[in-house]
């Protein structure tokens, strides 16, 4: 679509006939409804159209569609791309729709769209349970689950799209449709992992499960003594059950009781072992890291929904995140990983993440987004402030890809990366699935009302592209 300046008779307009706010850019809080997490992007949208039900979404798809404006849908904004917000354009804000109701009984909870992941887990683990969640509690449900999902207790409960039951959605034309195992089957397999290619979601119904208990292990080493620490750790994981989670991380040692003040505002190797099960049993398991006398050691109990913002990444830096699934894990492709630690900005929000897959996440059907056979991820995760780093920070992320893609099965979790090119996006689902999902696609939104988030383009008549 053009971009068309809008005439304040036709903002009027669709006020009068909107349930919720119109924002635009004359509004003092404009600013700030506008904001997404990574200050980088920078897109100014005319009108941010703040739904308060699911019946203000047609309204503002007419709108969208009689002014001839791109539209982008927002929820919780973590979007690295800036699928959030479309510049020029009408954004439908999703953030009202954040109602949670669990049923215990039934352990499922129904999720409106707009929900982040810390409104879950206060509700869910009320009731002792939880579903495997982002692994920032301020990402937006909807976002994460629609891309594969994936989170620290993916190894014991799958990905978060593994634990999806229904969706609510709304199509391009303004239909209210179901999907799930009963009701428009080939969209409810294209809703989990193919993002917001298809509608928008309003509702989600997830699965919960048992955890009455959890544990987590923080553990410090100077960077020095990064390397062994990652043989150790390739070591554990390798036979670790399913409860175990976490990753390798280096970053930059904080400010912390538990790090001692020579580590502060250094580079830091940390593993994080999480574990769904009890102190006990998680000190048993990280007894050979244990051993290696970590400089810094926080471990203990601690209630799932607690641990979910505990490890929350600041908002309002600028942001570039990457990542690269490996089948295997040889001593070179370690090395590797290890060694272009040293390229990350130091100090900084940044992290630079190795993350085991396997356990419940290798069982898991296969749907589109995700797949089910590497045993490793690695994963660049920029955050800085000044503009001047800017190169520097994707120079390391882009070569720590380099350094791994020997390694490389070719896959990728689509929510890790940002604007990577339509080959990446391909190679994300697999070519037969971008097939299937792009003849959904012509049928559902022919006119790729949906593409900000990495899009899956409508399959011209007669191909299979």
């Amino acid at each position: 679509m053009t971009r068309n300046l809008l005439e304040p008779a036709s903002i009027d307009a669709l006020r009068a006939g909107f349930g919720g706010r119109v924002v635009t850019t004359s509004d003092a809080d404009y600013e700030d409804v506008r904001a997404v997490f990574n200050s980088m992007i920078t897109a100014r949208p005319q009108v941010i159209a703040q739904v308060e039900t699911a019946a203000d979404i047609p309204i503002a798809l007419d709108f969208a569609r009689m002014n001839r404006l791109d539209v982008a849908i927002r929820s919780g904004g973590h979007s690295v791309a800036g699928a959030s917000l479309a510049d020029g354009g009408l954004v439908i804000d999703l953030r009202r729709l954040d109602d949670v109701r669990v049923d215990p009984d039934q352990r499922t909870v129904r999720v409106g769209g707009g929900a982040v992941w810390a409104d879950v887990d206060r509700a869910t683990q009320h009731h002792g349970l939880a579903t495997t969640g982002g692994r920032v509690s301020t990402t937006g449900v909807a976002g994460l689950t629609l891309g594969g999902g994936s989170g620290w207790i993916e190894r014991k409960f799958g990905l978060a799209c593994d634990n999806l039951l229904s969706v609510d959605l709304v199509t391009a034309d303004g239909r209210r449709l179901t999907a799930n195992e009963q009701e428009n089957q080939e969209l409810f397999w294209a809703l989990h992992g193919g993002g917001g290619n298809f509608g928008i979601a309003t509702a989600f119904t997830l699965r919960l499960h048992e955890l009455p208990d959890f544990s987590m292990a923080l553990l410090v080493w100077p960077a020095d003594q990064s390397r062994a620490v990652a043989t150790a750790y390739r070591s554990l994981l390798a036979d670790a059950p399913d409860e175990a989670g976490g990753g390798l991380i280096y970053l930059t040692g904080p400010a912390e009781e538990f790090v001692p003040a020579h580590l502060h505002g250094t580079l830091c190797a940390v593993v994080l072992v999480t574990y769904c099960g009890p102190e006990a049993e998680l000190r048993e398991l990280i007894a050979p890291l244990l051993a290696m006398a970590p400089e810094g050691r926080l471990i203990t109990d601690i209630p799932y929904v607690e641990f979910q913002s505990m490890l929350d990444d600041p908002p309002g830096y600028r942001n570039y995140w990457s990542a690269e699934h490996l089948k295997d894990l040889p001593d070179e492709a370690l090395d590797r990983f290890c060694e272009r630690a040293y390229d990350m900005i130091v100090p900084s929000p940044s992290q630079h993440l190795l993350l085991p897959l396997g356990g419940a996440v290798a069982r898991g059907a296969a749907w589109p987004g995700f797949s089910r056979n590497d045993s490793w991820m690695v994963h660049p995760l920029g955050l800085w402030s000044d503009p001047a780093d800017d190169d520097r920070a994707r120079a390391w992320a882009r070569n720590l890809q380099a350094d791994v893609r020997p390694w490389s099965t070719g896959d990728v979790y689509l929510n890790f990366i940002g604007d990577e090119g339509e080959e990446r996006v391909v190679a994300g689902y697999g070519l037969d699935n971008y097939r299937r999902l792009a003849k959904l696609k012509a049928e559902l939104d022919p006119d790729n009302v949906f593409n900000r988030w990495h899009n899956v383009r409508p399959a011209r008549a007669g191909t299979g592209v």
